[in-house]
């Protein structure tokens, strides 16, 4: 039997989590959530998901800063960062792929799209 993926999803927004734990726990994820940039540095150490899906615009540390601590640690950095913000602003999206994001997802997404 394979183990579960893990999804690490983080959002200041608890209506956000919410909904990608709704959408992807049935499609066979483990999602743990973090609410800032801090309490998932430290889940990450914790236990390191297969992936995470990463707000840029955060209270505290914002998303950006969150990729750049984990591509910059040699137990992170292998891991997948996909980025989500509400702002379509060229400048962030360049910005986060500069810090290591694998890619860049624009609120609201479609569920297929995040899938």
């Amino acid at each position: 039997m394979s183990e579960q993926a893990t999804i690490l999803a983080v959002d200041d927004t608890s209506m956000v989590l919410a909904l990608l734990v709704q959408l992807l726990t049935p499609e066979g994820y483990l999602v743990r959530v973090a609410d800032s940039g801090e309490l998932a540095l430290a889940a990450v150490a914790a236990s390191p998901p297969d992936l995470i899906l990463l707000d840029v615009q955060m209270n505290g540390m914002d998303g950006i800063e969150v990729c750049r601590r984990l591509k910059a640690g040699e137990n992170t950095r292998h891991i997948p960062v996909i980025l989500i913000s509400a702002f379509a602003d060229v400048k962030d999206w360049v910005a986060g792929l500069q810090a290591g994001a694998a890619d860049y997802i624009c609120k609201p997404f479609q569920s297929e799209e995040l899938l």
